[in-house]
Order: C-alpha cells, then sequence, then structure tokens
C-alpha cells in the first residue's frame, strides 16, 4: 500500500513506537533534532531497514520537545492523527489517489508541519483530502490551488531539517472528510479530550491508500 506514497522496495518497513513504553525516549534530547535523528535512523540501522511507520491516534510522548503541544494556555496535545513515515530526506514522494490542491503552506515553526500540501480528492461521490506535511521547501516550487495530480504523479520531496519544522526527516500523511475550514493546516496532534471528535474526522491514512 506504501507503494503509492513513496518508493518501499527498500525492506523491511519497521514500526517505530513513540508511546511511553518505550523507555529509550527517557534517554534522548527529543529537542535536539540532531540527537533525535541519530536515535531514528539508528533504530532503522538496527533493523537492516531505511523506512520507520508508525503513529495513528498513537498516544506519544515526544511532543515535550516543542511548545508547539504544550502551551500553558491549552491542553497539551498528545494523540497523533495520521501516519509518519521515516526516511532519508528527499525522498520522492507520490500522489496516492486523483486529486486537486487544496491549499499548501510554509508551517515555519518549531515541531510544527513545516512545508505542506493538502490535496483535495473525489473518489466514489465522497470529498477527502490528504496532508503532506514535513515537506522540502522546493515541494512548494509551482503549486498553485487547483492544481491538478493525478494518481501516481510526483508530489514532493521529504524535507531536510531545521526546513521541514526541525523535525528528523519524514512524512507526515493524513487524511480527513472534513477540512473545518483550514486552509494550509490541519490539526496533526489533538489532545485526549478531542480524541472522538477527531477519530469522526481524521481516518485511517493505510485505508485510504487501499482505496
Amino acid at each position: 500500500m506504501l507503494n503509492n506514497l513513496i518508493n518501499t522496495h527498500f525492506k523491511p518497513i519497521v514500526s517505530l513506537d513513540f508511546t511511553a513504553k518505550n523507555t529509550d525516549l527517557q534517554h534522548i534530547n527529543l529537542a535536539n533534532t540532531a540527537d533525535f535523528n541519530e536515535y531514528i535512523f539508528g533504530k532503522l540501522l538496527e533493523n537492516n531497514s531505511k523506512i520507520g511507520i508508525g503513529g495513528y491516534f498513537e498516544h506519544r510522548v515526544i511532543y515535550r520537545r516543542s511548545e508547539h503541544f504544550n502551551r500553558a494556555d491549552s491542553e497539551s496535545r498528545s494523540i497523533h492523527l495520521g501516519i509518519d513515515i521515516w526516511t532519508t530526506a528527499e525522498t520522492e514522494v507520490y500522489t496516492p489517489q486523483d486529486g486537486i490542491v487544496h491549499s499548501f503552506a510554509d508551517n515555519n515553526n518549531f515541531g510544527d508541519y513545516g512545508p505542506t500540501i493538502i490535496l483535495e480528492h473525489q473518489i466514489e461521490g465522497k470529498t477527502f483530502f490528504s496532508l503532506y506535511g514535513h515537506l522540502s521547501r522546493k515541494s512548494l516550487i509551482g503549486i498553485y490551488e487547483g492544481k491538478i495530480f493525478r494518481k501516481g504523479d510526483l508530489l514532493a520531496w521529504i524535507g531536510h531539517f531545521p526546513e521541514n519544522g526541525d523535525w528528523p526527516p519524514h512524512l507526515h500523511f493524513q487524511v480527513m472528510n472534513d477540512m473545518c475550514g483550514m486552509k494550509g493546516d490541519f490539526a496533526g496532534v489533538c489532545a485526549i479530550s478531542e480524541v472522538e471528535k477527531y477519530r469522526k474526522i481524521c481516518l485511517n491514512p493505510m485505508e485510504f491508500l487501499k482505496l
């Protein structure tokens, strides 16, 4: 299924755990992106892999690295709403379904998406939106609202840190059935109290890739 999104001829694909069960995370300075990056790609190397995956509605501890998720005036956010595909920067990202550009932005904050593209899809009479975050800045060159992409077209490239929101290189891929009036951005992480709300909006990306 991931072949609809990135080239996954590199095997195996490793599941990465960012919950409190992973005690390795207690010994990493997650706010230091270079240290976090070394951990991620060290785990892939241990497993003779170049691709890690995980995250759909995972209750994560890694968001303590950024004030973007832990503001004093609101509930902390820790539930991941999409999937992450951890692999090398400059990896090509392909359009998994026919669609048009709904919106795009460079969400340039520490821990945010960085360059982001959102596509709108019409499938069997239903509207879906797919979000691609942590891209390279060159991915936004030539992008405009309404631009048409066909399934399998080159859409973007995974970005380096810090331009990708200052994360170890990966793609955040998320599917929604409602943009809730947002453009160029959409919550990728929610508070525990918001889970019921977002389960109705944020669909399982792996199911979307099967369509």
